[in-house]
């Protein structure tokens, strides 16, 4: 099999989040679409970055995931693939990524969401940015972008497990009847008259992970919704854990599928927030580890990209 000389560009894309407290305004800033905002607003968002460690830890984990993820690419000795990190509203902003990996003159770019879920306002917005930065650059290099993996059954495997363990984490007599919280992060309900495709998304990787689940009983929520005044995806995970307490459930084990890695809305917004809440209830609340840089996750990129190839017959 022939191999050309010039490389394939892999750019795995993610939303990023602030490197250090004094970066929250300004990385706030971005998300908003540069409309400042409200200081107090300002002031709770980096007391949670504080609580949590002082950044947001999503940046170095896609950091290490690419080092891997390039190293099993290329297998010992090979250089056949490079593997960049591209962000969407903190450095490495895509556009900042995009003009670095063209000094490698790539056969081709494959841009990879490293949200397993597609909707306009995520995904879609990631490969904007791209589009955006071809544009200002003026690049010619071909570009193609792997599609949804919220089925991919090394993924549902990966998830599974972590439930799995999760679950260790409750006394053996309760186990088995601990529900299983699965929450995806919400988004402005006007996506439902677009005919956005994450709601159904979500629910197919809810489906999955229930189908390997066996008896365990399931619920699920959105959760960290936005602060606009407009509606958002619902149920929340609030009425959902109000609504286990008011049941008679003592435990419940929050599965965030829509998720990749660590970061605020995980370490906060559950560990800390959402477990506060449970434990008012007097409910044990625990969380299913997220997959991160883990091998598990690595290998499930591998094969989504492998599949990508094949669909466009790139030769590796």
């Amino acid at each position: 099999m022939s191999v050309s000389q010039h490389p394939i560009a892999v750019l795995l894309m993610a939303m990023g989040g602030p490197d250090c407290l004094e970066n929250v305004e300004p990385f706030l800033l971005d998300v908003r679409g540069g409309r400042p905002t409200p200081p107090e607003l300002v002031e709770e968002i980096r007391e949670r970055y504080r609580a949590t460690g002082g950044k947001s830890p999503a940046v170095g984990i896609t950091k290490d995931v690419a080092k891997k993820l390039e190293q099993r690419l290329n297998k010992p000795g090979g250089d056949r693939y490079r593997v960049y990190v591209g962000l969407r509203h903190w450095h490495p902003f895509i556009k900042e990524t995009y003009a670095e990996l063209l000094h490698a003159v790539p056969e081709h770019v494959i841009g990879l969401c490293m949200a397993p879920q597609r909707s306009s306002l995520s995904t879609g917005a990631y490969q904007k940015k791209v589009e955006e930065a071809r544009s200002a650059l003026q690049s010619t290099c071909p570009v193609s972008y792997v599609g949804s993996w919220n089925r991919h059954p090394k993924l549902i495997a990966a998830i599974v497990e972590n439930i799995k363990e999760g679950l260790l984490k409750f006394s053996a007599d309760v186990r088995a009847t601990v529900p299983v919280l699965f929450t995806a992060h919400s988004l402005p309900e006007r996506i439902v008259a677009m005919k956005d495709p994450y709601p159904e998304e979500v629910q197919g990787t809810v489906e999955a992970v229930i189908a390997l689940l066996g008896q365990q009983p399931t619920r699920f929520a959105y959760q960290s919704q936005g602060r606009s005044s407009e509606p958002w995806l619902g149920p929340t995970v609030e009425s959902a854990l109000e609504a286990l307490s008011r049941e008679g459930h003592r435990h419940v084990l929050v599965a965030p599928i829509g998720f990749i890695c660590d970061h605020v809305e995980t370490l906060f917004d559950i560990d800390i927030e959402l477990r506060q809440l449970a434990t008012s209830k007097g409910m044990q609340l625990e969380r299913m580890a997220m997959l991160n840089d883990s091998s598990a996750l690595v290998e499930t990129l591998l094969a989504v990209l492998a599949a990508h190839e094949s669909s466009l017959c790139i030769q590796s």
